[in-house]
């Protein structure tokens, strides 16, 4: 049976991961485990053969006023997880973002294509991703995600249909296109990935958690009134002028799904199935 590590297990990612990973698991919060210190983290990596780490800084406009706190958490406490791992053996699957690409593409990043961060929270997600790479190169796996959302916590698709309670007309940003992924899916897709990893069936490396198709955040707020029986009409365009934030987003968060094949694992879910299915949670 497999002995799981799941940090930021009370997070939104965290908590799908919980519900979903079958074996032997240690679920930790923020409260139960600072990753950044060394001495804790190589005490609840032991004796542990996947440790997932979905623990993060995911305030992204915060991150521009005080990278250094953000980088400490999503780089500089990977590289005390790798090394961790690297002591006792274990694989290490670390969930990181699409904001490590610049998002001027008009194709699909590749798990392989330059890197060059648009903002603070990308550059020191990539810290933790170089982490991985270089202290765990057999066995160390990122997983780049993104558009997240899910029942455990805050996220773009409830905030839309909490909005529909209170507004007649709701204006979103329709010149950002990404991959609109449901926490339930990424966390199955993760589960299968630390199993394949124990039966030497999945290369090490980058992989690319994200729904199968492609939207904008105007698209998917349509889609989320669409399928709860709301008025899409409601829904109007916008760009992305219209709400300046300090973080800048990039424009294209599209991202390739190729590697899984080379592991057994199925792509993800069309983007839309995938919200149908999660409003039955959400509603």
């Amino acid at each position: 049976m497999t002995r799981w590590l799941i940090t930021g297990a009370g997070g939104m990612l965290g908590r799908d991961l919980v519900e979903t990973v079958t074996g032997d698991v240690t679920a930790l919060t923020r409260a139960d485990l600072d990753i950044t210190d060394p001495a804790a983290v190589r005490d609840a990596v032991a004796g542990h053969d996947v440790v997932v780490n979905a623990a993060a800084w995911t305030d992204v406009d915060g991150a521009e006023t005080d990278e250094a706190a953000a980088t400490r958490v999503n780089g500089e406490a990977v590289r005390v997880l790798a090394e961790a791992c690297a002591a006792s053996g274990a694989r290490l699957v670390q969930v990181s973002t699409d904001y490590v690409f610049p998002g001027d593409a008009t194709e699909p990043y590749r798990h392989d294509s330059p890197t060059a961060p648009l903002n603070a929270y990308g550059r020191g997600k990539l810290v933790g991703e170089d982490a991985v790479k270089i202290l765990l190169p057999d066995t160390g796996y990122v997983v780049r995600t993104a558009w997240l959302y899910g029942a455990h916590g805050r996220n773009f698709v409830s905030t839309m249909l909490g909005l529909a309670e209170t507004r007649d007309t709701v204006e979103v940003v329709d010149d950002q296109r990404g991959q609109p992924t449901w926490t339930v899916a990424l966390a199955g897709q993760i589960a299968d990935l630390g199993e394949a990893a124990m039966n030497r069936k999945a290369p090490a490396g980058v992989y690319h958690g994200t729904a199968s198709g492609t939207a904008t955040w105007f698209d998917l707020a349509r889609a989320a009134f669409e399928l709860s029986g709301l008025d899409p009409e409601r829904v109007r365009p916008t760009t992305s002028e219209k709400f300046v934030r300090p973080a800048r987003r990039p424009s294209y968060s599209v991202l390739a799904h190729d590697r899984w094949a080379a592991a057994g694992i199925a792509e993800q879910p069309y983007w839309k199935d995938q919200l149908a299915q999660a409003l039955k949670v959400l509603a």
